[in-house]
């Protein structure tokens, strides 16, 4: 924190927690544009305390409350437990919210109980961020702290997966942080936005509408190039397929 830099994510930013350092500033891919154009306000029937709450992620789909209770018990007395399930199923969907007495409880809690296993599942405990961090989109808007490596589609600044320290970190003071904002503006966000689908309608025109053959003027050279080598090597193979055949028929 000396030169103004943290592992974990202070505020929400989509386009900074989707970079594995913090430091991007140009959406890289379409969920990012998704999450900075997202509205999202927090659930107003959520009770409890925000800051001894603790989220409880990667748990089993008939885990129940009582168990999630029981587990937790055994680190500190649980004063609630909230298992998100479907509206339509009533189906668990993985995750809950078990709250607490006090800050200092759950911030233990949350240092000791991470990883721990649960019905042949390993968990994920973090804080709280839907009440607590600023800016805070979920992941089904394209924001979150997490992602699958496969959908190449990660997000950082969570405690599973914290940014790394960036190469340069410029050192800040007080006295900058008062004259300039870390955060980028409103304008800035919009711009970007509309740069990266002006960007990704070109490729798509570019992949569908380019001329092709004679027609084009970049892409003709390439194509003309292309059709002469394969012209030449479909004369040789007909010249090595006669020759041969003419050589058994003499034979």
């Amino acid at each position: 924190m000396a030169y103004g830099w943290s592992p974990f994510a202070l505020e929400y930013d989509p386009v900074r927690c989707g970079s594995i350092d913090g430091t991007d500033v140009v959406p890289h891919d379409r969920a990012i544009v998704r999450a900075i154009s997202a509205n999202y306000r927090p659930n107003k029937g959520v009770i409890g305390d925000p800051e001894c709450t603790l989220f409880v992620g990667r748990l089993n789909k008939t885990t129940s409350e009582d168990a999630i209770e029981a587990k937790f018990s055994v680190f500190a007395p649980v004063r609630r437990v909230r298992l998100v399930r479907d509206v339509v199923t009533g189906f668990s969907r993985g995750y809950a919210f078990v709250e607490f007495y006090d800050e200092r409880t759950t911030k233990d809690v949350c240092r000791e109980a991470d990883g721990i296993e649960l019905d042949s599942k390993q968990l994920l405990v973090e804080p709280e961020c839907e009440r607590t961090l600023s800016g805070w989109v979920p992941r089904r808007l394209g924001g979150g702290f997490s992602g699958r490596k496969e959908a190449g589609q990660l997000r950082f600044g969570g405690r599973d997966r914290p940014f790394r320290k960036p190469i340069f970190v410029p050192p800040t003071n007080r006295a900058d942080l008062q004259h300039t904002d870390s955060t980028p503006s409103k304008d800035f966000v919009h711009r970007t936005v509309d740069d990266f689908k002006r960007q990704s309608s070109e490729e798509k025109f570019n992949k569908s509408d380019r001329p092709r053959g004679s027609q084009g003027t970049s892409s003709s050279a390439h194509d003309d190039s292309r059709n002469k080598w394969r012209s030449k090597r479909y004369e040789a193979d007909d010249e090595y397929y006669h020759g041969r055949k003419f050589r058994r028929f003499c034979e």
